[in-house]
């Protein structure tokens, strides 16, 4: 029970920063980052998702545009603003700083 309460908090802890990833690559659809998340084994529901577009919409780092869909409504893509881009970069660094820090812990306990 302890470890998956923690291997949740590291999950909700990079989701942000893998969404802004998928997002970085290009404009895309809510259901096209929900289903790349799914692949890379990080199960999101759409009332977690939007949420998060939503509050990294309000804090300047996305923005969004709506395209007609010739199958039902107009669907909203998103992209990375200029500030969600240097958001990224920020992450990556700190991603990398990250990575190396547990890669030494390990290396630390032998």
């Amino acid at each position: 029970m302890i470890a998956e309460n923690t291997q949740t908090q590291m999950r909700k802890g990079i989701l942000e920063y893998c969404v802004l990833l998928i997002i970085s690559r290009g404009e895309i659809y809510a259901s096209d980052i929900i289903a790349e998340l799914k692949s890379a084994k990080l199960l999101v529901v759409e009332g977690t998702l939007y949420p998060l577009l939503t509050r990294l919409k309000n804090n300047g780092l996305l923005s969004y545009n709506w395209v007609e869909s010739t199958s039902g409504p107009p669907r909203k893509y998103y992209e990375l603003t200029d500030d969600g881009k240097g958001m990224v970069r920020q992450l990556d660094t700190t991603w990398l700083e990250l990575a190396y820090a547990i890669e030494t812990s390990k290396k630390l306990k032998q």
